[in-house]
């Protein structure tokens, strides 16, 4: 069964919630309210609503967030809700859930909304926080900061393959922060970058771990993503009232769902041997495009990529087929990701710049392929989208979630 997605929003990912005096409640109270407005959906239109999130006790001691969702907007007393955790994939693996509830028959519409606090403590405490994505006393005991310690493990392991030149890692940084010069969402949209900011300069690009320079990481950030969901007979229905054609209204046409062992090390001993660094990874792809009935990363339009540091980025082009493997810089090198480029990846700007608040991220993915795909996406919007492919990871590639999304 199709699932079309009506509509969305997100916050400005550029705010710090903590410093406005806000948090959680008043990011549902925002982001709800303008994706049923964006989607012209009634909030008693809504069957179902599933949440992401995944660590609102550790940064905020909230729990039962199903229930902070209705005191935020009281007109969904009664309708059910899930909380979705699967780190950074939390988003993702929450429009699955609500999708599968639509394709069920049980609900005709379905909100899922991401949100995360993060910006209210201090960097190493959230550092911290994070971490509990990682396995903890098992992997990263001594890193200061952990993802980073462990995505510098992912380009030492890739260099060691396959060679890895670090340009190539900042002329992908150097595009996304481009691309978020244009989005009036982002997080990184007014900052500067002096020339050597992309390069090997200590001072202007420090190195964080191994390989992984400042501009090489994703950045702490608050924020929230709400998309609506539809069965085939509301939408038709939706589009009837609005005079809209069916067919140019975005839907989930295939996905991707697939899980590997926690540590990153048990991934890569059970990929020793194999084509891909994360076999698991390609075949969430793989899925997608099965499912969709597409042959694969040639028949998409743009792609919204899980760039939480720009090794991630390198090593999920080649999984997803846009370039072997080992090949992945010198499509970069090539343009081949810009705007103009034969696969325009993130054109929002992507975590590096747009901003990734980890429970939003999956969400905020979707929302963005279905403005693409609508035509809707403004100032970021790539000419003659139909086809769009998001993938979505969670913790040391451990969760992953690929969709595409058509019209």
């Amino acid at each position: 069964m199709t699932v079309f997605v009506l509509g969305g929003a997100q916050t400005d990912f550029a705010r710090n919630f903590a410093k406005e005096g806000g948090g959680l409640f008043e990011m549902f109270a925002e982001v709800v309210p303008d994706a049923l407005v964006d989607a012209q959906v009634e909030t008693n239109d809504v069957g179902v609503a599933h949440v992401a999130n995944l660590a609102a006790e550790l940064f905020t001691g909230q729990a039962q967030l199903g229930g902070l969702l209705v005191a935020a907007v009281p007109d969904l007393d009664g309708v059910p809700s899930v909380r979705h955790e699967a780190a950074c994939a939390s988003g993702g693996t929450a429009v699955l859930a609500a999708s599968a509830d639509i394709e069920s028959g049980r609900y005709d519409v379905a909100l899922v909304t991401g949100l995360e606090i993060m910006r209210n403590t201090d960097a190493r405490t959230a550092a911290g926080h994070l971490g509990s994505a990682a396995w903890v006393g098992a992997e990263a005991k001594s890193a200061e900061f952990p993802w980073p310690a462990l995505f510098a493990d992912v380009a030492d392991v890739y260099d060691w393959c396959y060679g890895l030149n670090p340009g190539h890692l900042g002329l992908f940084a150097r595009n996304a922060f481009a691309n978020a010069a244009l989005n009036p969402m982002a997080q990184a949209r007014d900052w500067s970058f002096p020339d050597g900011s992309f390069g090997q300069d200590d001072r202007l690009n420090p190195v964080v771990e191994g390989v992984l320079r400042k501009n090489d990481c994703g950045r702490i950030s608050d924020g929230a993503a709400a998309i609506v969901l539809a069965s085939p007979a509301f939408a038709a229905e939706w589009a009837k009232r609005r005079r809209h054609d069916l067919a140019e209204v975005p839907r989930l046409a295939g996905f991707g769902h697939r899980t590997a062992h926690l540590s990153l090390r048990g991934k890569l001993d059970r990929a020793e041997g194999q084509e891909y660094l994360f076999p698991h990874l390609r075949g969430a792809v793989l899925d997608a495009y099965r499912r969709a009935e597409v042959s694969g990363a040639e028949e998409m339009d743009v792609v919204e990529l899980h760039d939480c540091f720009t090794i991630t980025a390198l090593v999920a082009l080649e999984h997803l087929g846009a370039a072997p493997p080992g090949s992945a810089g010198r499509l970069i090198e090539s343009g081949g990701i810009a705007r103009d480029g034969v696969l325009p990846v993130n054109p929002g700007g992507g975590l590096l710049g747009l901003g990734h608040p980890v429970g939003a991220t999956g969400v905020r993915m979707v929302h963005d392929a279905a403005r693409q795909v609508a035509g809707t996406a403004g100032p970021l919007q790539i000419e003659g989208v139909r086809k769009a492919l998001t993938l979505n990871v969670g913790g040391s590639f451990t969760t992953v979630v690929a969709m595409v999304v058509a019209r």
